[in-house]
């Protein structure tokens, strides 16, 4: 009976372990890496109202699925953008009392405890954002109303990076969707919030932090806090239009000083309509974002976020909807994209992950900067490269950065995770390469492998 007792509690003390690692940035700055050192590729979804509009079922729901497709990271907003201030979550709770953010509501916080824990033991990562801006600036959507300046953003900052600092599987991201705005003091409200969960967390290793800005040519956080200490990594959101050369955007932090990781937070999100024009432009698709999503790692990015339109506004019939959602969120969570965003993961992290680097000298060919521009990445020590073709076709490269004469080549496919063997070829830096297939839709990864690194099948890595 006594072990019968113990072993129950055993069980049960062990099912309410907290199961993440503390992520850290790698040696090299480029990367996420856990306590252990192990590479970690962000592969996140985009579920800013899973606090605000989700009860406990529909959570429970939601984490388990994104779960099961591969996905590592869960990006949601405490105080939510959709009337976050106004409109009760499903319990009836409001985050603040009377709107003041020195008084922030026991009852709602439990609900964001609850999803926080639950995420935790599914193995996931809770990217969370205090607030989202409208609640710092009302010039934009959002109905407000502003109730942050630069005292109790500091407070607000201590209270929930104390009630989250002993959470392994929290990220903070500062901001939410809004730039600070010229001769204001955003800027500074922005900073005392993120040192005030620095101050509660115990110091700047103690956290790991971002800013989530608007869409901004060149630098997105990094225009206003790459300096700042609290900053670990760099953030982008390079909007939802099919056109948009997002890895231009990655490129550019990728080459600032100090170095810092990067990531596109926000790109086009799945079922959206394209540059906000359902009528004359239709809703963007898997192949748009699948081209995207290589694009922007293979610049240099350290991961890759994804987002469905109905998702992250967590749509359904009785709600509000924003900007033309195509289904109800339930519905939506098995969409093509969904389910093939894992391969982008597995595919990096079936190779030396932490010395990759972008090398655009691979590419001998012409190679216009449109939807089918091509793409390479590369290990810095000579072991592997990668070509990413967004549409098939043929190109020249450059494979002398390779280690040995003999080179292995694979094609993978970013549709399916699947991977074949190619012909064989001899190193030189001139060698005519050509896909699988070509057209819209037929992307192919090229992946070279200098002979004798026993290297496993392209994506057959399957971790974090």
């Amino acid at each position: 009976m006594k072990c019968r007792v113990f072993c129950v509690l055993f069980f049960l003390f062990n099912s309410f372990q907290l199961l993440a690692q503390r992520l850290e940035v790698s040696d090299n700055g480029r990367y996420l890496v856990t306590e252990e050192g192990k590479p970690f590729f962000w592969l996140a979804d985009t579920a800013w109202e899973l606090f605000h509009r989700c009860d406990r079922e529909e959570a429970d729901f939601y984490l388990k699925k994104r779960a099961e497709q591969g996905f590592n990271v869960i990006q949601a907003v405490a105080l939510a953008e959709l009337h976050g201030l106004t409109t009760p979550n499903p319990y009836g709770h409001l985050p603040l009392i009377k709107n003041n953010p020195n008084e922030p509501n026991d009852a709602y916080f439990e609900h964001v405890d609850y999803i926080i824990k639950k995420a935790d033991e599914l193995g996931l990562y809770i990217a969370l954002l205090p607030t989202w801006g409208d609640k710092l600036n009302t010039l934009s959507w959002g109905d407000g109303p502003e109730v942050f300046n630069k005292s109790n953003a500091f407070q607000f900052g201590k209270w929930i990076g104390n009630r989250y600092k002993d959470y392994d599987n929290i990220i903070w991201i500062i901001g939410g969707d809004r730039n600070p705005r010229e001769n204001s003091d955003d800027v500074e409200v922005w900073n005392q919030m993120a040192e005030g969960i620095v101050k509660a967390a115990g110091g700047y290793d103690k956290t790991l932090m971002s800013f989530h800005p608007q869409p901004k040519e060149g630098g997105g956080s990094s225009t206003w806090f790459h300096q700042e200490k609290w900053l670990d990594f760099n953030m982008h959101q390079t909007g939802h239009c099919i056109d948009q050369n997002a890895y231009v955007h990655i490129i550019h932090d990728y080459q600032l000083t100090p170095i810092k990781p990067v990531i596109d937070g926000e790109p086009l999100y799945e079922d959206h309509p394209n540059c906000f024009n359902a009528k004359e432009l239709g809703y963007s698709n898997h192949e748009d974002i699948r081209r995207i999503m290589y694009w922007n790692v293979f610049a240099g990015a350290f991961g890759q976020s994804y987002g469905c339109h109905d998702v992250w506004q967590m749509f359904k019939n009785d709600k509000e909807p924003i900007n033309q959602p195509l289904r109800p969120w339930p519905e939506a969570m098995d969409l093509p994209m969904a389910n093939q965003a894992k391969h982008l993961k597995n595919l990096m992290l079936s190779r030396p992950y932490l010395s990759r680097i972008p090398d655009q000298e691979i590419i001998k060919s012409d190679n216009t900067e449109n939807k089918e521009y091509k793409i390479a990445t590369r290990d810095s020590e000579g072991d592997y490269g990668m070509v990413y073709f967004p549409s098939g076709g043929a190109i020249q490269l450059d494979l002398t950065f390779i280690s040995t004469d003999e080179l292995q080549v694979w094609w993978f496919d970013p549709r399916t995770g699947n991977s074949f063997r190619g012909e064989d070829i001899i190193k030189s830096d001139k060698v005519n390469i050509a896909a699988p297939t070509s057209g819209k839709g037929n992307d192919w990864v090229l992946v070279i492998d200098a002979v004798g690194k026993d290297f496993d099948v392209p994506a057959s890595v399957r971790t974090n």
